[in-house]
């Protein structure tokens, strides 16, 4: 058991911003800090604290793997602490690390805590989550997660109907990637445009059903099996699928390659999802075929492969869904993101900065600043002038005639460069600019499988700056 915390020097800052919160007489800040960067650590220091000053705190988690990470790092740290959920006996400890599905039952048996922490925050404004919340009006919150806005990307202040009243964002993944304690994305994804405008939109996402039909038909381009094995053969990957019918032909197709191969979903018990996650992360197993289920609380630092094959319009899935691969591990130098859903159009590279606010992810009229390289088919930031991958550099706009054509080659994965993403992000804007009315707008928006909001911020952005 080791008593000292060594906390990495942004987290200290992450610490010391949130006291300050609280002292300024905010109730409930949010931490956000990128999957990996350490957020159950800096967690667990503030419960430590808290509990040496006389403070009872409940820790909120809704997956059985996110209390045993949790329950796991506070024993690291010399917490003593109980654990609320069906599996563990009551205990009466100052800090308990609770089941939320567990404990909204259990309210009239639990002490009041006086700070309550949420991990994986972007869920709080589910019904269970306000229950408890509201169940201790005096005490403190302290959200934290990679994500800060719910899947549909609203944001999570109370003005948003949410429970958070101030934003602590912490570095992003490009930070922690320069530093070394994230890996590098190797992004690849396909040339080839998929028409979204028949998927409808439920709550925010794709509808499954629709995306299940695109993603089994021929609109979905590539060869998940055979990019695999060109791309990264035997890499631990974590291939994330939009059901359990689409995940059993995902991984009887792998098995069928020669490929260890297991689906992991909510209908499965807790030990045998445990066994699953841990042959991944001895290297008993080559691929684990998802289904909403590793997009969180999920830490297998081998892992270096995510294999998209869910469409989808939350930033904050896409997010948590690559995250899983970025982890620094030993003889690990990157992570590949085979993008087979085209997602990596849709929400930009895992490093791009986002703008996160209370209010959600702010809006962009432009579009992912993303681009691909027409030799190797990586994808880049957009302002690259070389790709990463294979050297090629692109022409510079202006200087004579010599500019090379991206060819899209169908079926093919291609990784994305900074170059190529400038290239898609400027035909992009060009098709945007294009649209003048609402209806062209919309159709727009329905083809690139956009939210339908999408076209009220554009027609905001352009009302805004014909008044200026």
């Amino acid at each position: 058991m080791n008593l000292n915390f060594a906390l990495r020097p942004y987290q200290s800052a992450a610490v010391e911003q949130l006291r300050a919160a609280y002292r300024r007489g905010k109730r409930a800040p949010i931490y956000t800090l990128p999957t990996g960067g350490g957020k159950t650590l800096v967690f667990s220091y503030i419960t430590r604290n808290a509990v040496n000053h006389g403070s009872r705190v409940l820790i909120l988690v809704h997956r059985a793997e996110l209390l045993r990470q949790a329950s796991t790092t506070l024993t690291r740290w010399g917490v003593d602490h109980g654990c609320i959920s069906p599996h563990y006996p009551t205990t009466s400890q100052m800090v308990q690390v609770a089941s939320v599905q567990t404990v909204v039952r259990r309210l009239h048996r639990i002490a009041p805590p006086n700070l309550i922490i949420v991990d994986e925050a972007h869920h709080v404004v589910a019904g269970s989550w306000q229950k408890v919340i509201e169940a201790f009006p005096r005490a403190r919150l302290l959200g934290v997660t990679a994500t800060p806005a719910r899947l549909d990307g609203i944001g999570l202040g109370i003005h948003s109907g949410g429970a958070f009243d101030e934003l602590i964002v912490g570095p992003s993944i490009g930070d922690l990637i320069a530093d070394g304690f994230l890996v590098k994305p190797r992004v690849f994804a396909s040339p080839r445009h998929i028409d979204f405008s028949r998927m409808r939109t439920v709550a925010g996402d794709f509808a499954r059903d629709d995306a299940e039909r695109v993603m089994r038909g021929n609109e979905i381009v590539g060869d998940a099996v055979e990019h695999y094995a060109r791309i990264c053969p035997g890499v631990p990957a974590i291939a994330f699928c939009v059901t359990i019918d689409a995940a059993k032909e995902v991984t009887a197709r792998f098995t069928q390659a020669g490929w260890r191969a297991r689906r992991i979903d909510g209908t499965m018990g807790d030990g045998e999802r445990q066994a699953i996650v841990a042959a991944l992360a001895e290297g008993d197993l080559d691929v684990m075929v998802s289904v909403d289920l590793v997009s969180e609380g999920f830490d297998v630092p081998s892992c270096g492969a995510a294999i998209l094959l869910r469409p989808t319009q939350s930033t904050t899935l896409f997010l948590q869904q690559v995250g899983r691969s970025l982890r620094p591990a030993p003889g690990k130098t990157c992570a590949f993101i085979l993008d087979h859903a085209g997602n990596v159009a849709r929400h930009g590279l895992p490093q791009e900065t986002r703008d996160w606010t209370l209010d959600g992810r702010q809006s962009r009229e432009h579009g992912p600043a993303v681009k691909q390289c027409p030799e190797c088919f990586a994808m880049m930031p957009s302002a690259a002038l070389v790709c990463d991958e294979c050297g090629y550099h692109w022409p510079v706009p202006g200087q004579g005639d010599n500019a090379r054509v991206i060819e899209q080659v169908g079926g093919e994965l291609i990784e994305l460069t900074p170059e190529i993403i400038e290239a898609h992000r400027r035909q992009r804007h060009e098709e945007v600019a294009r649209a003048t009315t609402r209806e062209e707008l919309l159709r727009l928006a329905r083809s690139r499988g956009y939210a339908p909001g999408w076209v009220g911020h554009i027609l905001a952005a352009r009302a805004r700056r014909g008044q200026r």
